[in-house]
């Protein structure tokens, strides 16, 4: 017999006790369902209801997806600022194939663009100008700037390709021509302001030895006769200088020396010069002359022994007495600090007004008026060869060099008006 307690517990007797525990049971099961269908309700009702509050029915979900053919737009956000970003420039693209694409592409030029290209204008409007007001106040016409650009332009063209010749002396003619004289011109004529005299005395072909005095602390002399031999002859000859060894010593100065034609001062170098026909320039005097002190200025020092004409003796060739006037003043010495010279190695350390109190700036030489004079030349030839074995012949034919440069001097002190004018 079956237990009745428990029929009335799971077959739903109407007991009392029955009726309590369904009735729980079944208000637990309602309150569940009651509260699943609310949740439910609730998520659908933003999507599939408009706005009147009735339901919509829902979509049909898309089975598949063809991503290549869906164009999907996701705005971009607005910067914080409020500035609007910029849009890149469109592109249209016709496309027929892999191989045949054609895109199109329309760019603005920006601001900064714009900026860069009107500055580089202007850079090179400034530029044109700027030579051109250098060339009238040089007094050179525009085909003149032309010329002297083309010039540098083929010089510089010449020394990459190594298209130019250097003698058996180190004369480089292509870099003395087209660099090393442009570099002298404006001390020539605008600072010191050469006039020069007696210019036919120079033969125009065929050896022949200059000799001149020698002054100024710092040997522009030679540097300045340099660039007048070659700048007023006609012929624009070239002037071979003889040097002492401290020149070639000297770094950056001793290579520059001797591609513009300086060469040891030695009787076999200058002989091989004027028996090939070369113009030679020599200063006897040396670091005498150049380093005398201001005191003494325009009086000549002691030529040597006379090594000069006996090269030129032995070759046949004329000597041209040359008297340079106001290489003196440029830096005028007022003392000598021997003792730091002889530690360091150089025939004398100057002391001028404007050196060393001002530093670097007293390096600038005083700007004083320069005269330059080719006296008549003296024929060795009617004396022979032989001559220059003479010892007393030419001990006479150099004091006669010397005593004509030196009254040169004089006579042309007396004719300048000013050391600066």
């Amino acid at each position: 017999m079956a237990d009745p307690e428990v029929v009335r517990i799971h077959g739903g007797s109407a007991t009392g006790k029955g009726r309590s525990r369904d009735s729980g049971a079944d208000m637990l099961a309602a309150g569940a369902a009651r509260a699943s269908g609310e949740r439910a309700k609730r998520r659908r009702t933003p999507l599939l209801t408009d706005a009147s509050g009735d339901e919509v029915a829902p979509r049909p979900v898309l089975a598949a997806v063809d991503l290549r053919a869906t164009s999907v737009h996701r705005p971009r956000p607005v910067p914080k600022s409020g500035r609007v970003p910029k849009v890149k420039a469109a592109r249209s693209s016709v496309t027929t194939s892999r191989s045949q694409r054609v895109t199109a592409k329309t760019v603005e030029p920006s601001p900064a663009t714009t900026r860069v290209g009107a500055g580089v204008d202007e850079l090179v409007t400034f530029a044109i100008a700027t030579l051109r007001r250098a060339a009238e106040v040089s007094g050179l016409s525009g085909d003149d700037v032309e010329r002297q650009v083309a010039a540098a332009l083929a010089f510089v063209r010449r020394r990459l390709s190594g298209d130019y010749a250097v003698d058996d002396f180190g004369f480089d003619e292509d870099f003395t021509e087209n660099a090393y004289l442009p570099l002298l011109r404006p001390l020539y004529k605008s600072w010191f302001r050469v006039e020069v005299r007696g210019i036919e005395n120079i033969p125009g072909a065929g050896g022949a030895l200059i000799v001149a005095n020698h002054s100024g602390t710092v040997a522009l002399d030679s540097l300045m006769t340099q660039v007048a031999v070659h700048d007023e002859h006609p012929v624009h000859r070239f002037l071979r200088m003889l040097g002492a060894d401290l020149v070639f010593r000297t770094p950056i100065v001793g290579s520059v020396a001797r591609k513009s034609g300086c060469t040891l001062a030695a009787n076999p170098d200058a002989e091989r010069l004027l028996a090939s026909g070369e113009l030679v320039g020599v200063w006897p005097e040396g670091f005498k002359g150049v380093g005398k002190p201001f005191s003494e200025r325009y009086k000549l020092q002691r030529f040597g022994r006379g090594g000069f004409v006996a090269a030129a003796l032995r070759t046949s060739v004329p000597i041209v007495p040359c008297s340079i006037v106001g290489a003196e003043e440029i830096y005028p010495i007022v003392g000598n600090l021997k003792t730091v010279a002889r530690l360091i190695g150089v025939p004398y350390i100057p002391v001028t007004p404007t050196f060393p109190l001002l530093g670097p700036l007293g390096l600038v030489p005083l700007p004083s008026k320069w005269i330059i004079e080719f006296g008549a030349p003296l024929d060795t030839a009617v004396l022979g060869r032989q001559a220059a074995d003479d010892p007393m012949v030419v001990f006479d034919l150099t004091d006669r060099v010397r005593e004509t440069i030196q009254q040169t001097l004089y006579s042309l002190l007396l004719q300048r008006r000013s050391v600066f004018f």
